[in-house]
């Protein structure tokens, strides 16, 4: 018997359904690259990955094991281009990159991450890796989706520090301080999937994985959550998509 899918499986999937066809995607470390080959093996065959490291790829790596980094051989044999890290962050400086994902240590209800400091900056409490691209990405991407485990210390009313900003203090922010991409569109967790509001700018809740429920995720939130009318348990992967996730994860190293 096939087991169920563990909650960073559904986030592999989810993550992977955002990816629209012919699309340039800023594909980053983990769970996306996971999703990006999902995709391109699935209803994206045309979508281009643009790996931080500067590599380009027009198809999926192998199937011969897990990547563990973006520079592990599978991923740099067969690229479409290798090249340099400035010459990929200059195609979202372009406004080339459709799509960016991006995570973080704390999130909160306009979609900003923090990856810098938890506490005084003086004296942190945990000191974070800070931007790398995580900035970059967020300002320029046309849209963004955030990928990150659920708690309610990480999913807070107001982040300690805003390093990638998302939509700012709400509706107009990133036109005021002349921010050229989208922001973030979606925000997909181990327990759900929300929708930023095109009007508020604001994280609404759109589906719950199975076995969770709007309670869990309102319990697992530090803000209010808003509701979609519509909400409901997020669509599970196809067998043929659970397969494909687990051959390029075999061992389970992101997604157990």
């Amino acid at each position: 018997m096939t087991p169920a899918p563990t909650a960073r499986e559904l986030m592999v999937v989810a993550a992977a359904r955002e990816i629209r066809d012919g699309e340039r995607v800023f594909v980053g470390m983990r769970l996306p690259i996971l999703a990006f080959a999902l995709a391109q093996r699935t209803h994206a065959p045309a979508a281009v990955g643009l790996f931080e490291n500067g590599l380009v790829r027009a198809a999926p790596a192998d199937l011969d094991g897990t990547l563990y980094t973006m520079s592990d051989p599978p991923n740099v044999v067969g690229a479409l281009w290798s090249t340099t890290t400035a010459n990929i962050m200059g195609l979202l400086e372009q406004g080339g990159v459709d799509l960016g994902f991006i995570g973080g240590a704390e999130v909160d209800r306009y979609g900003n991450l923090n990856t810098s400091y938890v506490g005084d900056p003086r004296q942190p409490r945990v000191k974070l890796p800070g931007s790398g691209g995580g900035a970059d990405i967020a300002c320029l991407s046309r849209r963004v989706v955030i990928i990150m485990p659920q708690a309610r210390h990480r999913f807070v009313e107001r982040v300690g520090y805003r390093t990638s900003p998302g939509h700012g203090d709400g509706p107009g922010w990133r036109e005021r301080v002349g921010l050229p991409g989208g922001g973030p569109a979606t925000l997909i967790t181990t327990l759900g999937v929300f929708r930023f509001d095109e009007q508020s700018k604001e994280a609404v809740l759109a589906s719950y994985h199975p076995g969770q429920s709007v309670d869990t995720l309102r319990a697992a939130t530090g803000w209010s959550v808003r509701v979609a009318p519509e909400v409901r348990e997020t669509p599970g992967p196809t067998d043929a998509e659970l397969a494909l996730v687990r051959a390029c994860d075999p061992e389970g190293v992101w997604t157990r």
